[in-house]
């Protein structure tokens, strides 16, 4: 439940309504897997070429390889729509891609079918390059058997059990089904991925020293799966504990709302620097009108407070940013986290009944599980 996947990143496209993205570590492996095929694989595959046409089939097997990781990735979204999972964004990382699921699979069986339909897709192209490599000849039978070869390793690797990669999830969704606990299986999924993790730790320090290549690539995939393993196990832990809980439990009832009216210094005296809050509602005999917050503060030049009003600068009201008492309190998260909130309001018939905030759900987290 963090929005860390969309730090560093920029979108290239849309498909199916999907945002992709990319991170700024697939510049790096791009030009380090181009680089690699250019001067080692090609010439070695076709050595009777010119130089220029190895950098032409390096930079299109590597864009070819990533348009093969994006497949995987849209063939999970496919899927997962079919099950009513919205895919937010679909980013490149370094060692492949992640599609970003809005919620969770309803069931094993639909958790087991999302999971699986990335391998089963790598396999398939494997299988097209394959069928192209031996109906071609030349310089395109290095580039296509590279493909295949590539796209089989790719779904092979997302089939080890280790949690969150498709494997990972295949687990889970057999765990989730014997025992009809998913945060459990989570858990259990979770830790079982953290051990592959560690294996290829282990495994990339043992190369190191022992002066094998690959031991640095070993490590780097280590460190990614193990720091994605344990974020994935804190996500399970907070939707557990905040599967039962509804926004009345959490939101704080006794509202301290401020006038559109005033002048912004006057705010600042009077409600900010009292207070301590980041935000309050803006409230106009007895309307609900928005939101202030200190950033919309800190963008006027202090010259200007006596005269700038709050009523000019307030965050208007969206319906979309509003929750209602019977609300799950992890949906109310969820919300803030996707529209960039601290603060949402709490709304009953109509009425401003409560403001709910990642705050006070931090502490009301923090005091139940003392």
């Amino acid at each position: 439940m963090n929005n860390t996947l969309t730090q560093g990143t920029w979108k290239i496209a849309t498909v199916m309504g999907i945002p992709l993205r990319v991170h700024f570590s697939w510049f790096i492996v791009f030009g380090l897997i181009t680089w690699s095929l250019s001067t080692r694989y090609f010439p070695k595959a076709a050595p009777d070429l010119p130089a220029a046409a190895y950098w032409i089939k390096g930079t299109l097997a590597s864009l070819l390889l990533f348009a093969s990781v994006s497949f995987h990735e849209l063939s999970h979204s496919y899927i997962a729509r079919k099950y009513h999972v919205s895919i937010t964004s679909i980013t490149l990382f370094i060692f492949g891609g992640v599609a970003q699921m809005k919620g969770e699979p309803p069931h094993p069986k639909a958790e087991f079918r999302i999971a699986i339909a990335g391998p089963i897709s790598s396999f398939l192209l494997s299988a097209v390059f394959f069928l192209m490599a031996i109906n071609f000849t030349g310089g395109l039978v290095a580039l296509f058997s590279y493909l295949a070869r590539i796209n089989f390793i790719l779904g092979a690797f997302n089939l080890i059990p280790g949690f969150p990669m498709d494997g990972g999830r295949i687990l889970r969704a057999a765990l989730w089904s014997r025992t009809k606990d998913f945060f459990y299986a989570t858990q259990k999924a979770s830790v079982f991925g953290q051990r592959i993790a560690l294996f290829f730790l282990f495994f990339g320090l043992f190369l190191i020293f022992s002066g094998s290549s690959g031991g640095l690539w070993m490590l780097l995939i280590g460190w990614f799966l193990y720091m994605a393993a344990q974020s994935s196990q804190q996500q399970a832990n907070l939707h557990e504990a905040l599967s039962a809980i509804k926004v009345k439990n959490v939101m704080a009832m006794n509202i301290v709302t401020v006038d559109p009216s005033l002048p912004i210094d006057e705010a600042v005296d009077k409600y900010f620097l009292r207070y301590g809050y980041g935000g309050f509602p803006v409230v106009d005999e007895g309307k609900f009108l928005g939101i202030i917050t200190l950033k919309e503060i800190k963008d006027v030049p202090r010259t200007d407070w006596k005269k700038v009003k709050i009523s000019d600068i307030l965050i208007p009201h969206n319906k979309k940013w509003e929750v209602t008492p019977d609300s799950d309190a992890m949906r109310a998260l969820e919300l803030m986290i996707k529209e960039d909130k601290g603060r949402i309001i709490v709304m009953k018939n109509g009425m401003l009944t409560g403001l709910i905030t990642r705050n006070g759900i931090a502490r009301y987290l923090q005091i139940k599980s003392r």
